[in-house]
């Protein structure tokens, strides 16, 4: 019985996108909690400040590319400078910095080996290099509609 208004055939792909993105990021995270004690948040931001000229940019640039609200983004970067991976520096008036601490970058390098290890495991070596282009071509078909799309409410 078609289920959402969908047919088996499409309910059967939506469910098994569906298992996947709630189970891949749940191993990824195991993974790195038990080697590096990051999480996936952690993970991010440390990876995208790595990658940032001098190492930072501003709050809401980092929380744009991340995908994530602003609330979120403040409450990660507050928990991380506690930690001492990032700093948290003014910027302008309103504005704010996060800043990736010798810390942070150490704890990033640490993590990465195991994490890229565990994401060619479980994703990488699953496919096929002719595979992994149709993927990538197929996700980024989806996300072009997700990141046009205005969420219900705004």
């Amino acid at each position: 019985m078609a289920q959402l208004g969908l047919t088996e055939h499409e309910l059967r792909a939506w469910r098994t996108l569906f298992r996947m993105v709630l189970l891949l990021p749940a191993r990824l995270e195991q993974q790195l909690q038990a080697t590096s004690g990051l999480s996936n948040a952690d993970y991010t931001v440390l990876a995208l400040l790595s990658e940032a000229p001098e190492r930072r940019m501003r709050s809401y640039e980092l929380g744009r590319t991340a995908g994530w609200e602003k609330s979120r983004m403040h409450h990660q970067l507050m928990r991380m400078s506690k930690r001492g991976l990032v700093a948290r520096e003014p910027c302008g008036s309103r504005g704010v910095y996060a800043v990736l601490t010798d810390e942070g970058l150490a704890a990033l390098k640490k993590a990465v080996p195991g994490h890229g290890q565990e994401i060619r495991r479980l994703f990488v070596d699953r496919l096929t290099p002719g595979e992994l282009d149709r993927f990538a071509g197929l996700a980024a078909k989806i996300l072009d509609t997700l990141d046009a799309d205005e969420p219900p409410g705004e």
